[in-house]
């Protein structure tokens, strides 16, 4: 990249912040433009500064780097996010990942990993710490099945699948169709249409299936 690669740390161990601040300030590619402690100010600082990748820890004072994550997931602003966690739980790699999250990185290899993390993001692919690779290939080979065991699922529109994720977020149709700028009735149509390419009966199916497959949508 021509330009050097902005960057926000959001982290509320000062000590941890600096050892990232130092990796950063030692990389020609990468420009530090921020850090944080907490939750609401890494908020305000990435709709301010918007930097091309905020580095979030999952566990913030005041919002947590997935509450932030799921507050951006439709603002359409240019920052991609990286999340750090110490904790290698699958759960919380799949809800980041299904919040639009690009990188995943664990806190014990942050400072050897981060810059590679970064630079990989900033070029639109996604990064997570080797050892926990296996998380992305189950994740995927979960799609696999699901793609075989329902065909449908090639069939829904952009807005259908979109309405579909939301659905596994457990919104309501009014919910959806304040965050889409488009009526309750609209939305009604689209899932009375997912119903039916996935062959779903019911008065609860639809949101059922959300839920049980939603790291896998």
């Amino acid at each position: 990249m021509s330009q050097r690669i902005t960057v926000l740390i959001v982290d509320d161990h000062p000590l941890f912040r600096e050892g990232l601040r130092q990796v950063i300030l030692k990389d020609s590619r990468l420009e530090l433009c921020g850090a944080a402690g907490d939750g609401p100010t890494a908020l305000q600082m990435i709709y301010e500064k918007k930097p091309d990748i905020a580095v979030l820890d999952v566990n913030l004072p005041g919002l947590t780097g997935l509450e932030i994550a799921q507050k951006l997931q439709h603002k359409r602003l240019p920052t991609r996010l990286v999340i750090l966690t110490m904790l290698k739980e699958e759960t919380v790699f799949n809800r980041a990942l299904d919040l639009g999250v690009k990188g995943f990185v664990l806190k014990e290899n942050a400072v050897e990993e981060i810059a590679k993390a970064l630079t990989i993001v900033a070029d639109g692919e996604h990064y997570l710490s080797p050892s926990i690779s296996g998380y992305l290939i189950r994740r995927r080979s979960r799609a696999e099945s699901l793609a075989n065991e329902k065909p449908g699922l090639e069939d829904l529109t952009k807005a259908e699948l979109r309405i579909l994720k939301l659905i596994a977020m457990k919104k309501t149709s009014r919910e959806i169709a304040s965050e889409l700028f488009i009526s309750p009735r609209t939305v009604e149509a689209h899932r009375a249409n997912i119903c039916v390419k996935l062959n779903l009966r019911g008065s609860h199916s639809l949101l059922q299936f959300a839920l049980e497959n939603r790291s896998s949508l």
